[in-house]
């Protein structure tokens, strides 16, 4: 019997572009598609499929956070992240959440079918190109005196480093969670952070907020 899949993204274009690529897998079939993360919560306790293939930037409610509603609810069901965006903080938040696998949109080709036989098996599967060392850190090689920061994504750090999730702060600037997450990628590729901890320490060295 084939596994189900359920494919979550809120891009059209993407969604029927990942849906022909899990079509060339005879032992896989795609049981239905969500546009936001609350529809894939939803349908995933509908239809309980084997794998949700999940982005992690998606409106209503985030990647991660619904990831953690459906691990929440049903364990058993293999979550595999779907990102643009390859940074740590992305990344830990979606297996803290509970996603076995975590694949960059730009490998999805080459990645997808291994990370999702590894989710069947109940292994963890990273795209091997974010394996690959990296020369950033917690604290970043960078002197607050000459890192420049727009007005906006001084706010965004300031609300990441106060503890507040993608959604609310979406919600107060008036803007996307997608567009949250890409300020947020943004600002680490800046500072050469990749970690909320280190994002943290950074806006409390440069006086964003109080420590």
């Amino acid at each position: 019997m084939p596994a189900t899949i359920l494919l979550c993204d809120d891009h059209t274009l993407v969604r029927e572009g990942l849906a022909a690529l899990l079509r060339h897998r005879t032992d896989w079939t795609v049981v239905a598609e969500a546009a936001d993360g609350r529809e894939a919560v939803e349908l995933a306790a509908r239809l309980q499929p084997d794998v949700v293939l999940l982005d992690v930037a998606m409106p209503r409610m985030s990647g991660t956070e619904a990831a953690a509603a459906i691990h929440e609810a049903a364990p058993a069901i293999r979550i595999v992240a779907l990102s643009m965006f390859g940074d740590a903080m992305s990344r830990r938040g979606m297996f803290e959440a509970g996603a076995l696998a975590y694949v960059l949109k730009s490998n999805a080709a080459t990645d997808l079918f291994a990370a999702i036989d590894g989710a069947l098996r109940g292994e963890t599967y990273l795209s091997p190109a974010l394996a690959e060392p990296t020369a950033r850190s917690d604290t970043g090689a960078t002197d607050p005196e000459k890192i420049e920061l727009t007005g906006r994504e001084r706010d965004v750090l300031r609300l990441l480093a106060e503890g507040r999730r993608t959604r609310d702060i979406a919600t107060d600037m008036g803007i996307s969670p997608k567009t949250v997450e890409t300020y947020r990628s943004r600002i680490g590729h800046k500072l050469r952070i990749e970690t909320l901890a280190g994002l943290v320490k950074y806006a409390i060295r440069a006086g964003i907020v109080r420590g």
